[in-house]
């Protein structure tokens, strides 16, 4: 069997494309960083013809696109790019997939849905505030109109170890490693992600061909503070470092949910590498860091 990845340099595309690389062909695509794993493919996600060129010359069996702008007040600013690369593009591929005959695993967030009730199963109706989310949204929306075999699959705050990409637990240890007080959101809720779960959650629903929408989040919803608090106490770090701050003391330009955590109780019933627990995960990550 055959993949393809899209932005298979990326936070979660390179644990992905690495996982992969172990048993199959894989064709890593990217724009700018080469990845580490997998044959790399230039793709460049603001350009239609590459996009076709490339899935029509390596024809994959399953395309997994995670590739995508998510910085939120970049794609909030910059709107003319990010519905390029997270729509037109993402209609592009769901478009090819149906002529290639390939099932397409589209990579979505927990940042569709409006924040006001939080826990959304996937019969929830997605209401996104910012740019980014609707861009999104529209992907998703591309993806149900054009590709006949199809998995949606919706992360929230995926965090791992990755050479460019600082996510947010890095952030975290590293200021309070050197006794540095930090700012940490206290009405923020949603379901991180553990990145090595993540990746064996996406495989599993790419070799089992599972279709329709799926929540592959992790499995516990909390705020940024609690999520910061956890990691200071496994490791020992002084917790009077955390200064609690909310979402009104930010000047950002885009909107957030306030609770865009999301219901992982259908992907827990189908899938044998079910969504971790945030304390398991957290662990994991600090023995990886080491």
């Amino acid at each position: 069997m055959k993949f393809l990845v899209t932005g298979s340099s990326g936070l979660v595309g390179q644990q992905v494309s690495k996982d992969l690389s172990m048993s199959y062909e894989v064709v890593s695509c990217y724009n700018k960083a080469e990845p580490e794993y997998g044959e790399p493919v230039k793709m460049d996600l603001q350009n239609p013809d590459e996009i076709s060129n490339v899935l029509t010359q390596t024809n994959p069996d399953v395309i997994l696109h995670l590739g995508g702008m998510t910085d939120v007040e970049l794609c909030e600013k910059e709107k003319t790019s990010a519905f390029k690369i997270n729509s037109e593009a993402t209609e592009i591929i769901a478009k090819e997939s149906a002529n290639l005959g390939s099932f397409l695993v589209y990579v979505s967030t927990d940042y569709v849905f409006d924040g006001n009730a939080g826990m959304y199963n996937e019969n929830d109706e997605p209401n996104p505030l910012g740019f980014y989310a609707k861009s999104k949204l529209d992907g998703e929306k591309h993806v149900q109109k054009y590709s006949p075999k199809y998995c949606i699959a919706r992360i929230s705050t995926p965090f791992g170890i990755h050479q460019r990409k600082k996510s947010f637990p890095v952030w975290v240890i590293e200021n309070l490693k050197q006794k540095k007080q930090i700012n940490v959101l206290t009405d923020q809720i949603t379901s991180p992600t553990y990145v090595p779960n993540l990746s064996k959650m996406l495989i599993e629903i790419s070799n089992k061909k599972i279709d329709g929408i799926l929540h592959v989040s992790g499995a516990t919803n909390v705020s940024r503070f609690d999520m910061a608090r956890m990691i200071a106490d496994k490791l020992e770090y002084d917790q009077s470092l955390l200064n609690p701050i909310t979402i009104d003391d930010m000047n950002w330009n885009a909107k957030r949910p306030r609770n865009s955590s999301l219901d992982t109780s259908k992907a827990n019933s189908i899938l044998e590498e079910s969504p971790q627990k945030l304390d398991q995960s957290i662990e994991l990550f600090i023995n990886s860091m080491n």
